[in-house]
């Protein structure tokens, strides 16, 4: 991704670098006095864009704001956090700090996974310190300038989702090299990956509600879990993968209008009819809609972003 101020001409040649640390890997527990304690872990990638040209071509590193000491970072800015907070809030902690901490850094992106660890139920009771891992992450991706122009972005990674009818694939382009027959009636599955970006475009624009970006999260997924589904008795109709996702984003802009674009991935996972004969039995595994054989490679891949008119992507 280039940004404006990411290129500068050196000896007559246009130069872009950004350094930065990935993989950063940093746990919080907070403990309220009632004894009940949360618990995140965070994934988290910092990259700089800044004046370090010198270190490049002259063997100067007196700009350089070393990787070693971005990681110590974002520990000791978990370890200030003394209330809990969204991966969203900690993401624009750490690019407002690395920004406005040094005058030779014109932007900062930090990226952020967070493991979906939840808290386990005993005997119908929230356990006070007891969590479980799930699979889909939170992802978030903050970019700051100097300038104070501010750009969040959420997102889920990993999320799967199956249902077994109300799906079928009809009516595609044919040709001599086409074998897939058509359906009204298949397993339709993915694992999606989703982002999608808030039209807040500076600190001042940020809700100041605690949990205002957690719960947006949790509230974009349902939405887009629900839409996939349907209705919980009889479902909907899925044409295509691609009909059902611009549906689920459209639904998110309709729903959300704090949110000024949607970008999913679904990959199509197939479920393939079992058929098992011999020349002896033809019908060892007559399919009869029951007995499926799982792959997910070769994968169809289906992407698409939704945006607003007067969204900038």
């Amino acid at each position: 991704m280039a940004l404006d101020d990411d290129v500068v001409v050196v000896n007559g040649l246009n130069f872009e670098q950004r350094h930065g640390k990935e993989r950063v890997r940093v746990a919080r527990v907070w403990r309220n006095k009632d004894g009940r304690q949360f618990f995140v872990e965070w994934n988290v990638g910092i990259s700089l864009l800044s004046d370090c040209v010198a270190a490049y071509v002259s063997d100067d590193n007196s700009d350089i704001v070393a990787t070693d000491t971005m990681k110590n970072t974002v520990y000791a800015k978990a370890k200030e956090c003394s209330d809990q907070l969204s991966v969203e809030d900690f993401a624009i902690l750490l690019a407002k700090h690395f920004t406005l901490s040094y005058k030779q850094v014109t932007t900062t992106i930090v990226k952020i996974a967070e493991k979906s660890w939840e808290r386990v139920s005993v005997n119908g009771q929230p356990h006070n310190h007891g969590f479980k891992l799930g699979s889909e992450k939170h992802t978030t991706e903050v970019i700051f300038k100097k300038s104070g122009v501010l750009q969040v972005s959420s997102g889920i990674e990993g999320l799967s989702l199956l249902k077994t009818t109300q799906s079928g694939f009809e009516r595609f382009h044919r040709d001599k090299y086409t074998a897939l027959p058509e359906t009204r009636e298949r397993i339709l599955a993915t694992e999606m990956s989703a982002s999608w970006r808030y039209s807040f475009d500076s600190l001042y624009s940020i809700p100041k509600k605690q949990f205002y970006f957690t719960e947006t999260y949790l509230d974009v997924k349902k939405l887009l879990a629900d839409t996939f589904f349907g209705p919980p008795k009889e479902g909907v109709y899925s044409p295509s993968v691609q009909y059902t996702l611009h549906e689920m984003a459209k639904n998110v802009l309709s729903r959300f209008h704090v949110i000024s674009s949607v970008r999913l991935k679904m990959p199509n996972l197939h479920f393939l009819p079992a058929n098992i004969s011999t020349k002896d039995n033809r019908s060892i595994v007559k399919f009869e809609h029951d007995v499926y054989v799982p792959t997910d490679e070769p994968h169809g891949s289906i992407e698409a972003c939704l945006s607003r008119l007067s969204s900038k992507l």
